[in-house]
């Protein structure tokens, strides 16, 4: 994937209160991601990440899931509304649908994921799901991945991990708190790469170019 255009126009879609999409925003505004976000897309009716956005002047929209007979059809009001901001990339910022990239969006769509794809991952895993997950499996190594995704949950060419250890006395909530930490420096660091046109897909999976000297 090489993407040069600057900044990088990137659509946030998002279920809930919006917290990476602001750590987002952060780096962009300290100048550390050469991006904007020119959307962000909820999946569900009063996500605080809308009134996030709005706050900055972003335009927010809602399209409820629950208001979609199956997901194919959700999907076709989410790419027609995706069509009125010509966006580079499609950030999963906490977004707990299915995106279908229909060929339109192939690896131009980023999912963080709370875990080490692809152990604790696929449909039902999000939130506290992998976190209680995590712990009873008796595991001593988690983390944190960003990657490009496909048509499955959890799916697609991994761009970047980051490795947590479990600690004994670990809850779900102690454990979050040290992924959730790894999340918010690799989803502006991967972003950042993009912009920088350093990441390539081939074959399923993602090679950085090198910065030039």
């Amino acid at each position: 994937m090489s993407l040069s255009k600057k900044p990088l126009r990137v659509a946030v879609l998002l279920s809930g209160h919006g917290t990476s999409l602001e750590n987002l925003l952060e780096h962009i505004d300290a100048g550390k991601v050469e991006a904007e976000v020119v959307a962000v897309i909820s999946s569900k009716k009063g996500a605080y990440g809308l009134e996030r956005a709005r706050k900055r002047g972003i335009p927010a929209l809602t399209l409820a899931r629950r208001d979609y007979p199956d997901i194919d059809q959700f999907n076709d009001a989410l790419h027609a509304a995706l069509a009125d901001h010509d966006a580079d990339l499609i950030a999963l910022l906490g977004f707990l649908s299915l995106f279908q990239s229909r060929k339109q969006y192939t690896n131009r769509v980023l999912n963080v994921h709370p875990a080490l794809i692809p152990a604790f991952s696929g449909q039902g895993f999000y939130g506290q799901r992998v976190y209680d997950a995590v712990l009873d499996a008796g595991v001593k190594v988690t983390g944190a991945t960003v990657h490009f995704t496909d048509d499955e949950y959890d799916h697609g060419p991994i761009l970047l991990q980051e490795a947590v250890s479990v600690e004994a006395d670990d809850t779900a909530e102690t454990l979050a708190d040290r992924v959730t930490a790894a999340e918010r420096r690799l989803v502006p660091q991967a972003i950042q790469l993009i912009a920088q046109g350093r990441v390539e897909v081939e074959n399923g999976r993602t090679h950085l170019i090198p910065t030039e000297k």
